[in-house]
């Protein structure tokens, strides 16, 4: 007598779910799907409403219909528009389909496959024709009778092998299966109040929704649930932070600001004082303060951060800032080291790039306490790093990190209960959806406005064939002893990207070297023209710099490295090629580089846009100069894993909820979180347990929660 088999669970493999075989669940696994919980887990990337399909020899012109057949014949076309054109044959008639600038489906559509097309009809002779009608293809063992109502099909990411349909025909044999075994993590009476549906009927409403109503119930559940586990990791964390943590409590007094001030070299703005008053009040208590700076392009974000810092050494502590890159940290180092010239405190600067022998020697200082400011890179993260009584952890740009960098430079903390006051810095403002995604764990404050005598710059979009009359007006601004950046995308011939964004079907990249000569050769002969960008060394960067402020050079063209934290008040024009293939963020940033002295700025965002986005990218930042508002038509246009890059944000991976659709969602899960951590810190609560193991698993490596509980 055979064993019998274990019963089904979600854990059960994929190769030993009743009704799956062997060769399907090797494909299941190419796409990650190794067991019963991930294949449901598994949803549609969308639904699209299938219509009741009509034989052939039934349909009318001017109906949107769907049809099955086989496909008889096909051709390509090249003459005039190109197109592919197909013969379907069902029995009781032919249907002509057509696809315009689609002539690489003769590939997919061939004669002998069977094929349901969903489109409208029109009369083309004596015959029907469909243009660009919506397809699949039919398995050869296909026998499904013709629908003959309409319904919703579920269309899931597939790859190369598994097809959409397949993985269709395999959920329905097995999402049944599943959904029994399915626990919800919210209390009955909680899903009432909220409208929400039970969580194994939101899944069995995403495979087999019946129409769009139960496809967006069922959705709304689903997203719901990623924001509100999110918003609970979040407010986790700020409360094992806040409540089980202290930081050194800093002086703050009339004396202390006085001595600050006196290092700064201007007035502070309005803006700029209240954030400095919000983070002295911080500093000041032993609850670690865990705040975002955020302010446009020349704000003055390093004048508070110097702020905070000097607090920190009035106190007896230690400070540190950490930048994305090395030229960010030296531009720190020199703009910090002008300031505290002739004062007694001890700043170094610490890089990849600092040589053996002097890394060890300030090592040893910054453990001694010899040190009080340390500004570097990631190097600051080392495990060899070491401070004496580190009191203020500064990271600036925060989008470039994530939350773990952060975590690692609390670690540099000198006991386990003792953490420094952490402030992040951005020059990219954040919208308020995704302040609170990624950054909700932090108090924001906002610089707004420039500081005095910062005057608005003007942007101009021009096509490449403008190229000519821009660098025309470049020559104008060179004879009056003024100075101008040219940014490219790429470094060299080879394409070495810089943070420009690919396209392939865009035109090549154009890179420094090339446009270099371009302007020695053709737009402007005569002019000192040097190069700057990520693969020149330290020294060569400080060179190229140090010239560059000196006027020895008259046009610096660089990559996207000097996209923050230089300042050259002389430089008045910019000249951003192929601007199309930046954010609307970077580019923001880029031209914050003029405009920093008395005479009139211009940026100039040479570029051929091929899709309509990117041209109202360009359009918007041609028409406003306030990069708060630029940044919520960037998450508008283009969502936030793109305008922040996934990987370089630490931002948590969502398969349902989206931050731009889902913004009331979003408030609602935060609301619901802050109450529920208020109550419950810890999620310890026997109910809890299975909300709490989802948060830790969902996103418990995204909000560094292995310190939690």
């Amino acid at each position: 007598m055979p064993p019998t088999p274990p019963p089904i669970q979600l854990t059960t493999p994929v190769d030993q779910i009743p009704g799956v075989t062997p060769r399907q669940a090797m494909l299941l696994r190419t796409l990650g799907l190794t067991n019963l919980g991930r294949l449901v887990a598994h949803l549609p990337a969308r639904h699209e409403k299938v219509e009741a399909e009509s034989s052939i020899g039934d349909l009318v012109a001017d109906q949107t219909v769907s049809a099955r057949g086989q496909i008889t014949a096909t051709r390509v076309v090249r003459s005039g528009k190109p197109r592919f054109e197909a013969v379907l044959h069902d029995g009781t008639g032919r249907l002509d389909l057509v696809w315009f600038n689609q002539t690489f489906m003769r590939d997919r559509l061939v004669p002998g496959v069977r094929a349901r097309v969903q489109g409208k009809t029109k009369r083309r002779g004596p015959g029907l024709q469909m243009a660009n009608p919506q397809w699949e293809v039919l398995p050869p063992d296909d026998e499904e009778p013709p629908e003959h109502e309409s319904r919703m099909k579920p269309i899931y990411p597939a790859n190369e092998e598994l097809k959409p349909w397949l993985i269709a025909k395999i959920m329905a044999v097995a999402a049944p299966q599943a959904l029994p075994l399915i626990d919800d993590h919210l209390p009955e009476e909680y899903r009432r109040e909220r409208h929400l549906p039970e969580l194994r009927e939101a899944y069995r409403m995403q495979h087999f929704a019946a129409d769009e109503a139960q496809a967006a119930e069922s959705r709304r559940r689903l997203a719901y649930d990623e924001l509100l586990m999110l918003q609970l990791g979040v407010h986790m964390k700020r409360a094992h932070l806040r409540e089980r943590l202290k930081a050194p409590a800093l002086k703050n007094n009339p004396g202390i600001d006085k001595h600050i001030r006196e290092r700064i070299p201007f007035q502070l703005t309005p803006s700029q004082n209240e954030v400095v008053k919000e983070i002295a009040e911080d500093l000041s208590k032993s609850v670690p303060a865990n705040r975002l700076i955020q302010g446009d392009v020349g704000s003055g974000k390093t004048v508070v951060a110097l702020y905070a810092m000097l607090m920190a050494v009035a106190s007896g502590h230690q400070a540190s800032l950490m930048a994305p890159t090395e030229l960010l940290a030296e531009q720190h180092m020199a703009s910090i080291s002008r300031m505290l010239e002739g004062s007694r405190v001890r700043a170094e600067l610490l890089t990849s790039a600092t040589p053996r022998d002097a890394r060890e020697s300030l090592l040893e200082r910054l453990a001694a306490g010899e040190v009080d400011i340390l500004i570097g890179t990631h190097a600051l993260l080392t495990e060899s790093v070491r401070f004496k009584s580190l009191a203020v952890a500064i990271i600036d740009e925060q989008h470039r990190f994530g939350v773990v960098q952060r975590a690692g430079l609390r670690a540099k903390a000198s006991d386990e209960t003792t953490t420094p006051h952490a402030l992040v810095m951005t020059a990219t403002p954040i919208p308020r959806t995704l302040a609170i995604t990624l950054f909700g764990d932090l108090d924001i404050s906002s610089i707004r406005g420039l500081p005095p005598g910062r005057k608005p710059i003007t942007t101009r979009v021009s096509p490449g064939k403008g190229r000519t009359a821009v660098y025309a007006e470049i020559e104008e601004r060179l004879k009056r002893g003024e100075q101008a950046y040219v940014v490219a995308p790429a470094i060299d011939g080879a394409g070495t990207e810089t943070g420009a964004t690919a396209d392939a079907d865009a035109p090549p990249l154009r890179d420094c070297r090339t446009i270099a000569k371009e302007l020695e050769t053709v737009y402007l002969p005569g002019r000192r023209v040097a190069l700057m960008h990520g693969q020149l060394n330290r020294a060569a960067r400080e060179d190229v710099m140090d010239r560059f402020r000196r006027r020895e050079i008259d046009v610096l063209v660089a990559t996207t490295v000097i996209e923050v934290g230089v300042d050259v008040p002389n430089a008045t024009a910019m000249v951003v090629e192929q601007a199309d293939r930046f954010g609307l963020a970077q580019l923001h940033q880029l031209r914050g580089r003029v405009g920093r002295g008395a005479a009139d700025s211009v940026c100039y965002l040479i570029a051929d846009p091929t899709t309509d986005l990117a041209a109202q990218r360009l359009a918007v930042l041609e028409k406003t100069s306030d990069g708060f508002a630029l940044a919520e038509k960037d998450l508008e246009l283009r969502g936030p894993g793109e305008v922040f890059g996934q990987r370089q944000s630490g931002l948590p991976p969502f398969k349902v909820a989206d931050l731009v659709r889902d913004r009331e969602l979003l408030g609602m899960a935060r609301r619901d979180a802050a109450a529920w951590i208020a109550a419950s810190p810890d999620l310890a609560k026997p109910e809890e347990r299975t909300i709490r193991r989802r948060v830790v698993k969902t996103f418990g490596e995204h909000l560094g929660l292995a310190d939690v509980g």
